[in-house]
């Protein structure tokens, strides 16, 4: 049931885009971009999933998801991981003003992440930082979204794969250069990748982008998408 929710100042209620789902952003705080969208359709739901949504940021990831397959996948639940707790604030205010009740939300880091949680889940979405630069004379709240400041590829790996059952399944995008990386490094945690498909500007140029999903404990075999273009 839609809850009345109370914004700040700087608190805004944006257009999700799909019905008439809200999202709560803060113009202060980092703000999602389009690759959580593109994740969001790349990735797919089945019935009874439990998703954990890591580097959750304002949660949409995890809504944009669930709002593309709620009516045609039953049984989904969500549990966001978020490192900052205004960022998990907006995700609990987008919770209730939606009036989702299948929504839970854990602030604290991936490499902490509690022994109830191990095994838990069938499916992992994530867009995490994946920029390797410093902070340069960026706002720190703002860097550690976009950038390997507070953790790495291999972190996130790692908690996926003390989180997921066997077979469940990862879905993660990152940059189009470091394909090779994430592929290796999901291999290193008994992930076999499944399905891959590409980033590009504009038609003709290079992509940018890589999204990827890997099955734990999956056999070899990997499906290669046509190019979407942003």
């Amino acid at each position: 049931m839609e809850q009345f929710v109370e914004l700040s100042e700087t608190e805004v209620l944006d257009d999700m885009m799909i019905g008439d789902l809200k999202i709560v952003q803060d113009t202060r705080l980092y703000r999602f971009t389009s690759d959580s969208v593109l994740l969001s359709k790349f990735a797919k739901a089945k019935n009874g999933d439990k998703v954990a949504d890591f580097c959750a940021g304002s949660g949409i990831v995890a809504y944009h998801f669930y709002a593309l397959n709620k009516e045609k996948v039953k049984n989904l639940s969500f549990t966001l991981f978020e490192l900052q707790e205004p960022l998990i604030n907006l995700a609990l205010k987008t919770s209730a003003v939606n009036g989702f009740d299948n929504f839970w939300f854990v602030c604290g880091r991936l490499q902490e992440i509690p022994e109830v949680y191990r095994e838990k889940f069938s499916l992992v979405l994530c867009n995490p930082p994946y920029e390797r630069d410093g902070l340069e004379n960026e706002c720190y709240e703002k860097a550690i979204c976009r950038k390997e400041i507070t953790i790495t590829l291999k972190e996130i790996v790692q908690a996926a794969a003390f989180a997921l059952k066997f077979g469940g399944r990862i879905a993660l995008i990152n940059r189009a250069d470091r394909v090779a990386e994430l592929c290796y490094t999901l291999k290193e945690y008994n992930f076999e990748v499944k399905k891959m498909q590409f980033v590009g500007g504009r038609y003709g140029t290079k992509p940018y982008l890589v999204m990827v999903e890997a099955v734990k404990g999956g056999k070899v075999s990997c499906e290669v998408l046509p190019t979407v273009y942003n």
